[in-house]
């Protein structure tokens, strides 16, 4: 398959490796009714680090991902800032200012940026997930082959087009740019099943029953086809005494047989007189609940630019109208990609969240079909909290002047809003540094040694002996309290009594154990013995994979 190269994907192939973990820091005064777990998330901080944050707790459950990134036009004036280990990379950064179109090297810098986040997203995805990326010219060829290479080429889903704008630009140079891409990409093909939408009043309009069948409203398909069949061509006769066959070139799609039958069971229409070329009868109470979903989106079914931000408007006061987001979506947009991508219960991520857009779509989706579905939205700007944030809270809340209804009244809902804490250093234990608490660490050593993601867990001790998980086939414990006192003393150590009593309850359970702390007071011949994988913090800590 070919693949894309840029100035620096060597430098940042493996980059989301070794981005450090950093733990989410919930910020209550900031939060709308948050609850204790299982909260909406609205995170403030660097979406390639948040991501990192995320994944102990939601690797693998993310059904599905819609992202906005910068469309790299030349006017957004982002800022690449990855602290990329690499002098070289460092360097060439450090004597740029933001991506704007004087920079002959935007295209690698917006791949560079790219591409680590989209790794870290597909770590995120269900294996029956899926991931939406708007984008326009600009980008979309770079990102598609992007894609390709992340994602597999045969997870492939769709390039849909959006008509954005209502009325073509007549200021243009050459072409109206009138529509955005919204690329498609599935975790696994084979395990993602799209949803079907609801049947628009426009299609149901052409299904109707003029001649009063019993079997309820229908419409007509034509009965031949360019395709050869060898059974195909013959004669029928019509009601009125009429005599049809296909016209040159042309097939019936039925046998003399297959046709009379349908005739018999009065799936065939003649016309209003009974004199016209034959029909194929499909009724509406036979056909698939709902259709599949296409790749073209008119902005009278999904929503357009100006509405968008005239929706925003009616939300969010702005001192100025260029404050307003030039490139915001209308929220119907985004909830079209849900009612396709996500069940009740579904996880949905937005890793540049804007201005809420997304969170917007989910409590308007959840309101609508009774659905349970939480919102993950990370933003890096300032105003994750003044409009990111906000935005969510009227919508929860109510806004009397919105233009729609129900926002009018609120959706109702909450979120936790988080900031990201220091990197966990696991080294810090000999040196005295920061450490981490108890549940950060445990969530951390549980994904870095085992793969796991905690979910909703709490991930605190439940027990004196540090079981703070267990999966079906192992316990895990961690013998730990953020103190050096505690960690230098005996109080942290794994000794036989306690190794007997974690012994005994994995015995108990059917598993396995798996025990972390800063050392032992027993030996290893004695804790293979009793089924007990120890590992030494900060060292061993991916032993417990072995």
């Amino acid at each position: 398959m070919p693949t894309l190269d840029f100035k620096g994907k060597q430098h940042v192939y493996a980059h989301h490796l070794t981005v450090p973990y950093r733990p989410l820091v919930a910020d209550n005064e900031r939060s709308h009714n948050p609850l204790e777990a299982d909260d909406n998330l609205i995170i403030h901080g660097d979406n390639l680090h948040a991501l990192k944050a995320l994944l102990p707790r939601y690797a693998g459950k993310v059904k599905c991902i819609y992202i906005d990134p910068p469309y790299n036009t030349g006017n957004e004036g982002w800022l690449y800032n990855d602290n990329v280990n690499s002098s070289l990379l460092k360097e060439w950064f450090s004597q740029q200012g933001p991506v704007d179109g004087e920079d002959l090297e935007r295209h690698d810098k917006w791949l560079c940026m790219m591409w680590p986040r989209l790794h870290l997203l597909k770590e995120l995805l269900a294996e029956d997930g899926v991931i939406f990326v708007s984008i326009d010219d600009n980008e979309q060829h770079r990102l598609r082959m992007l894609m390709d290479e992340i994602f597999g080429e045969g997870h492939f889903l769709a390039n849909v087009i959006w008509q954005k704008i209502f009325s073509p630009k007549n200021t243009a140079k050459y072409f109206s740019q009138d529509h955005d891409f919204i690329l498609g990409y599935a975790k696994d093909i084979v395990k993602w099943v799209p949803n079907r939408l609801q049947r628009s009043e426009q299609a149901l309009n052409r299904y109707r029953n003029p001649d009063n069948d019993p079997r309820g409203p229908w419409s007509s398909s034509d009965l031949t086809a360019r395709n050869y069949y060898s059974r195909g061509t013959y004669e029928v006769l019509s009601p009125s005494g009429a005599k049809f066959t296909p016209s040159v070139g042309n097939y019936f799609r039925v046998s003399p047989a297959r046709f009379a039958e349908l005739e018999k069971e009065g799936r065939i229409w003649w016309g209003a007189e009974g004199a016209n070329m034959p029909r194929l009868k499909r009724y509406l109470s036979e056909v698939k609940e709902g259709v599949v979903p296409q790749t073209l989106w008119l902005y009278s079914e999904v929503g357009h630019t100006q509405g968008a931000k005239q929706e925003l408007v009616s939300l969010l006061e702005f001192e100025r109208s260029e404050d307003v987001f030039n490139t915001v979506k209308p929220s119907s947009l985004v909830e079209h990609i849900l009612r396709i991508a996500t069940d009740p219960e579904a996880i949905v991520l937005d890793s540049f969240a804007g201005s809420g857009t997304t969170a917007h779509a989910v409590l308007a989706l959840n309101q609508a079909d009774g659905g349970n579905r939480k919102f993950i939205l990370v933003e890096c700007e300032d105003y994750a909290d003044t409009i990111t944030a906000e935005r969510v809270r009227r919508v929860i809340n109510g806004v009397p002047g919105a233009r729609d209804a129900s926002i009018q009244e609120g959706l109702g809902g909450s979120f936790t809003y988080c900031t990201l804490g220091d990197p966990i250093d696991v080294e810090g234990m000999l040196t005295g540094g920061a450490l981490p608490e108890y549940s950060a660490l445990a969530a951390y050593l549980l994904h870095t040694s085992a793969g796991l993601s905690a979910g909703v867990a709490t991930m605190e001790p439940q027990d004196g002996d540090g079981l703070f998980y267990s999966s079906d086939t192992t316990n895990y414990h961690l013998l730990y309290e953020p103190h050096l006192d505690y960690l230098r003393n005996s109080g942290g150590m794994l000794n036989e009594e306690r190794a007997r009593r974690i012994s005994a309850l994995s015995e108990k359970d059917g598993r396995k154990a798996v025990v972390f702390g800063p050392g032992k007071y027993i030996g290893q011949r004695e804790l293979t013995a009793l089924g007990i994988t120890f590992c030494q913090l900060p060292y061993e800590i991916h032993k417990a994979a072995q």
